[in-house]
């Protein structure tokens, strides 16, 4: 495994290339407040640094009018952003509450194992860093893995595993529901606003995802209509506003009248 990087190899990083420079003042001038650039720019970084650097963490302070303690903090915030390298692809695992208790704990423990790297750590070949995630944000999956932020579903031991094996050995693994798999980096690059051209391929749902949309479309449910919408009057938005308001209302003037004759009762 890797191990952390020491404070004078920072000192002796060199400094951003003139390509990733223009890169990142391009990032800095899409926004009408430069320093609402500062995510992607980071994005930006680690795609060529594999990490948040020292000198990365200077160069967006430069572009952006900031100090390096306010670039700093917002790198160490976030924990999508590493301050040491990371290998050809990062595996985060699931370990939340709904995730765990279907698998993720116990696929974590295995791929420690598998791996023989702990949390964060990079394996020796540098080709996995694997992390622990609280939440992948796809429950209806669990227990779910993610290849540079791609998902993969309803994993196993057996099945993580397997897949970091595959990654490993440079075979072509393609997410559950997302493309092809590309190295960290350059999904990191594609994160800093550099489209790779594969926003649309593979599936973007799955079955658990869209089972509510094939019950509605069963039962012949249909989403109320709103403002805008052919056919529907602007009036019925503000009518459907309206009656909501006034039930709400009649239900908490019920709830304070309950009140008060419960406090007359024990007044008496």
């Amino acid at each position: 495994m890797t191990e952390p990087t020491s404070g004078k190899a920072e000192a002796d990083e060199p400094k951003l290339s003139s390509q990733v420079m223009s890169e990142l003042h391009e990032i800095a001038g899409r926004y009408p407040q430069a320093r609402s650039a500062l995510l992607p720019m980071l994005h930006l970084v680690q795609s060529v640094e594999g990490c948040v650097t020292t000198a990365g963490i200077e160069a967006c302070a430069d572009i952006l009018n900031l100090t390096a303690a306010e670039v700093a903090a917002v790198a160490t915030f976030y924990t999508m952003y590493k301050r040491r390298p990371v290998g050809d692809h990062h595996v985060g695992v699931c370990t939340n509450t709904l995730c765990a208790i279907m698998g993720g704990d116990a696929i974590f423990e295995r791929l420690k194992d598998h791996l023989d790297v702990g949390n964060d750590e990079t394996t020796e070949d540098g080709k996995i860093t694997l992390e622990h995630i609280e939440c992948n944000a796809a429950c209806d999956f669990a227990p779910v893995v993610m290849v540079n932020w791609e998902f993969f579903d309803n994993q196993t031991p057996e099945s993580a595993a397997q897949l970091v094996d595959s990654l490993r050995s440079g075979e072509e693994v393609r997410a559950s529901r997302g493309a092809r798999i590309s190295s960290w980096r350059e999904a990191e690059r594609v994160l800093a606003g550099y489209p790779d051209g594969r926003a649309d391929e593979g599936p973007a749902a799955g079955p658990a995802t869209l089972a509510g949309l094939a019950l509605a479309r069963r039962r012949g449910w249909r989403a109320p209509s709103g403002d805008g919408v052919p056919g529907t009057k602007p009036t019925d938005v503000v009518e459907a506003v309206e009656q909501a308001d006034t039930q709400r209302a009649e239900s908490e003037t019920k709830v304070s009248e309950s009140g008060a004759e419960t406090k007359g009762d024990k007044d008496a």
